[in-house]
């Protein structure tokens, strides 16, 4: 049987995704191009959203298994530099929104008295996958339940607080999984499972803190070298040491911050971008790349989001009743999600200075038998 010839107008549903930027009248030939716009670029962000949801979940799914072969990773990472680059791309539809002046946006304004940005379910549901603390959450307004602003008015449930709350079951996030698999991770070649590995962890972490202090050290010989006051030389001396206090405390965390097994994963990503010329040790730096690169480009989407807004409509009240641009500056501020991995980039040393690894070949390719 022969298959049907496709129009391009059938598959992506032209007709009908044309007819979607009516607003409230629901016919956009009686509103302003503007209205039209402002409509437009935030049904444009809502597609990328639905994206970036899919390509999460897919990360998120692979890290989840107990075992996750090297070939796999790959995918993985392809994945994540998907989401940032649709983020980066994202970024530049402010441009556009910024098109609006004021007075212009005004005009329509008070038709959005109630509606929000922070009524985008999907917004939400990436910020619960990826892995944000809800305890980390900056209340809209004067409640902290943000969830009661995704109701409909009178209170009834919505299709944006269902879809919330079906997020917050589908466990794990993003970053409970990604730290599943750091802990399992072979540091020198042990395993968490093998009987010595609290011993083999333990000389590991000695030895990187040894190694750290000593180029903590250098640098701070070298920086007394110069011309410096006597004041200016003691707050130098303090400044580094610290440096390696606070390198130390990194790795032993408190009970409260996951004891024993968040220090097996922080000793993991540090092993991971310390020793990421092994062969086995490219795809797993890659994946930790990715994801500084992807809550990079988040925060900077927040970032530019809030600075449109205030290029705008200045730092009014929120349509839909939060602080505005400050609202927005400070999810750009708290909302961090991979915080150990981003320290990590402050303890790293040179390769050059690197612990010499007692099982190097366990990293090696393995030649077929």
């Amino acid at each position: 049987m022969t298959a049907r010839p496709t129009n391009y107008w059938d598959y992506i549903h032209v007709e009908e995704l044309l007819g979607l930027q009516g607003g409230l009248e629901h016919d956009d030939s009686k509103i302003a191009n503007d209205e039209v716009l402002f409509i437009t670029v935030h049904q444009v962000f809502e597609l990328w959203f639905k994206l970036i949801l899919r390509e999460m979940r897919s990360a998120r799914d692979l890290f989840r298994h107990e075992h996750v072969a090297e070939q796999q990773l790959s995918g993985a990472v392809r994945g994540l530099k998907r989401i940032t680059t649709i983020l980066r791309m994202a970024q530049q539809h402010f441009e556009v929104m910024e098109t609006l002046t004021t007075r212009e946006y005004l005009a329509f304004r008070d038709k959005l008295m109630g509606a929000s940005g922070f009524q985008s379910a999907q917004l939400r549901q990436i910020e619960i996958l990826f892995g944000l603390d809800e305890n980390d959450r900056i209340p809209l307004g004067i409640d902290g339940d943000y969830k009661k602003a995704l109701r409909s008015f009178g209170g009834d449930a919505s299709p944006a607080l269902e879809r919330v709350e079906r997020s917050l079951v589908d466990m794990p996030t993003l970053k409970s999984a990604i730290e599943s698999w750091l802990y399992r991770a072979p540091i020198d070649g042990v395993a968490p499972s093998d009987p010595h590995a609290r011993a083999e962890l333990d000389r590991f972490v000695e030895d990187y803190l040894a190694a750290h202090g000593a180029c903590v050290d250098a640098a701070r010989d070298r920086a007394l070298s110069l011309d410096w006051g006597d004041a200016d030389r003691d707050r130098l001396r303090e400044r580094y040491e610290t440096e390696k206090r606070s390198t130390r405390a990194f790795f032993e965390p408190t009970e409260a911050e996951g004891g024993a097994r968040t220090r097996r994963i922080r000793a993991a990503m540090t092993f991971i971008v310390t020793y990421r010329e092994l062969p086995l040790l490219a795809w797993p730096r890659e994946v930790l790349d990715a994801l500084v690169e992807l809550e990079q480009l988040f925060v900077i989407f927040r970032q530019r989001h809030a600075r449109m807004v205030e290029r705008v409509i200045g730092r009014r009240t929120g349509t839909g009743g939060s602080a505005g641009v400050d609202y927005l500056d400070q999810t750009a501020l708290r909302y961090r999600i991979f915080r150990d991995l981003w320290a990590v980039r402050t303890l790293q040393i040179p390769l050059s200075a690197a612990p010499a690894l007692q099982r190097p070949e366990f990293y090696g390719f393995k030649s077929a038998t």
